[in-house]
């Protein structure tokens, strides 16, 4: 029996894509092939009649190249400088990737401090309604230049701005591309005995205290900040799915509901509050 044949009827999806999986690893620029491999299938699920929301991270990466930066940067005005380069020079190749397919994307930049007021934050949901509404596919990404608490990762990452967009605007799914296969017991790329872990019901503390730091030198979330997406997606009613970002053409597998990465069932709480997750850091699950 397919236990995730439910994934083919998903109609609004959230995809996060990491800045390891659309750079090389040897040189931090852009991977064009990987990144013209995902337009195609976000396009693709467009056509189907599905809503697509792409969490893009890179832009900080990109930019840290494109200034000649050869470490990763530490200072908040390092940092911020290159997401201003990183952030034009992202979207732009993202534009002309688009363009061959005709299909139209939409650049939001997002802060924590969207969500805090209500009228912004509703403004946000009808701006992506909007969106939707006329078959754009939204580009999301922090708005590294202006805001240092998602720098110093008070935010969590896009790991967990992907799951507060999921939230905003009722998701069915978000699928975090990762440069692992899933959820296992422990880090498997030092543990050989780690045990892969198929579905998880339910985010339990002994699930949570598995989470890792990343060791990227490229990106910035690790297990940790995945599963306090986790956390947030589910319990606002939107089923999640880590998966190894290698091949992005495994989101095609994903949503015919093959056994691909770990699946966190949604447990949506009727006392859910966004709110709660972003002003009390609920959301952080490794500690700092």
């Amino acid at each position: 029996m397919n236990t995730r044949e439910f994934l083919k009827d998903k109609k609004r999806i959230v995809i996060k894509i990491g800045s390891s999986t659309i750079t090389h690893p040897a040189t931090g620029s852009l991977n064009l092939k990987k990144m013209e491999q995902l337009v195609r299938v976000l396009t693709d699920l467009r056509n189907q009649g599905k809503d697509v929301i792409l969490v893009s991270s890179g832009a900080i990466a990109v930019g840290r190249k494109s200034l000649g930066l050869t470490q990763k940067p530490k200072e908040t005005k390092t940092k911020q400088a290159c997401a201003a380069v990183g952030q034009a020079r992202l979207m732009m190749v993202y534009q002309k990737l688009f363009a061959e397919y005709n299909q139209v994307p939409a650049q939001i930049l997002m802060t924590k401090y969207t969500m805090f007021n209500e009228i912004s934050r509703q403004n946000a949901r009808n701006t992506f309604e909007e969106l939707l509404d006329y078959g754009v596919i939204p580009i999301v990404n922090e708005n590294d230049t202006v805001s240092t608490d998602e720098l110093e990762l008070e935010f969590g990452d896009n790991d967990t701005l992907s799951a507060i967009v999921s939230a905003v605007i009722d998701a069915d799914l978000l699928i975090l591309m990762s440069d692992i296969d899933g959820l296992y017991t422990d880090d498997p790329h030092t543990n050989p005995d780690a045990t892969f872990i198929d579905v998880v019901e339910e985010l339990t503390d002994e699930l949570c205290s598995m989470g890792k730091g990343s060791a990227s030198s490229v990106g910035t979330g690790g297990m940790a900040t995945k599963l306090s997406a986790a956390k947030i997606a589910t319990t606002a009613g939107t089923d999640m799915l880590i998966a190894n970002g290698e091949d992005v053409e495994i989101i095609y597998d994903i949503m015919e509901g093959k056994q691909i990465g770990t699946l966190f069932k949604q447990n949506k709480s009727d006392s859910f509050n966004l709110l709660d997750y972003i002003s009390t850091k609920q959301y952080n699950i490794q500690n700092k």
